[in-house]
């Protein structure tokens, strides 16, 4: 593109903005903070950052009962501030608690960390509603300074002039919509990609911690029966027959 057609672009552009009126100002604004959340959002919610591949490898690569693995994934994660390292964290330092409690910890952790996880993308949803209504609020003020303008003077009852005029009140409807239609494509992308990353989570954390209780699980199930266990009531004594009634 040359100079010449980039600087007609940019003043088209320009008398775009400016005839659309006062309600241009925070549909601007709208598509600054928009644009901003969803370039902030998607670098926080790569995957290699939520869920390192180490951590992954070494989740999968942990045999069942293997200390020595564990141990290596707690200094592992210790100095890893990503998602999975901070729920795996509570997980291995609660392994003296029963597993039940240890699975209510890690649940209560992760609800947390997905709040984090989902932090600034409420700003997406706000802006797909608030925008097609500050486009129509636009549209309906111009139509009705066109509308006005239009019954005051005779002299300006020009048809060119009131079809440019509702074009320009139109303009707000437009510049609305082109900001909710991506905003909306974004928010919907962004919720699922958390979804998806929180299942994954879930899973590979009730893996480690299965993997992690192997020996007590095992250990609980050949645990010898205790007296009152292995206690077995007697079998009922048959009752006696009735003794016959003597002849008569």
């Amino acid at each position: 593109m040359t100079p010449i057609l980039a600087a007609a672009s940019l003043k088209s552009a320009f008398y775009f903005f400016y005839h659309g009126g006062f309600f241009m100002v925070p549909l601007l604004l709208c598509s600054v903070i928009s644009v901003t959340v969803i370039v902030l959002r998607g670098l926080a919610l790569r995957r290699e950052i939520v869920m390192p591949p180490m951590l992954e490898a070494e989740i999968e690569a942990i045999e069942a009962g293997d200390e020595d693995a564990a141990n290596r994934l707690a200094k592992l994660v210790r100095h890893d501030r990503s998602t999975l390292a901070r729920i795996i964290t509570v997980g291995l330092h609660h392994l003296d608690w029963p597993k039940s409690e240890n699975m209510e910890a890690v649940q209560t952790r992760a609800r947390h960390e997905i709040v984090r996880l989902e932090s600034g993308i409420f700003v997406l949803e706000v802006i797909v509603g608030i925008a097609p209504l500050l486009g129509l609020l636009g549209a309906v003020s111009g139509l009705i300074s066109v509308f006005a303008a239009f019954g005051g003077d005779t002299a300006s009852q020009d048809p060119h002039g009131i079809a440019k005029g509702i074009s320009e009140a139109l303009s707000t409807t437009i510049v609305g919509l082109a900001i909710a239609i991506p905003s909306l494509i974004a928010y919907s992308y962004l919720t699922k990609k958390i979804e998806t990353m929180a299942a994954e989570m879930e899973s590979l954390v009730a893996e480690l911690l299965s993997k992690c209780y192997y020996h007590q699980a095992r250990q609980t199930a050949s645990r010898p029966a205790s007296r009152m266990e292995s206690y077995a009531p007697p079998a009922p004594l048959d009752e006696p027959t009735p003794l016959e009634e003597p002849l008569a």
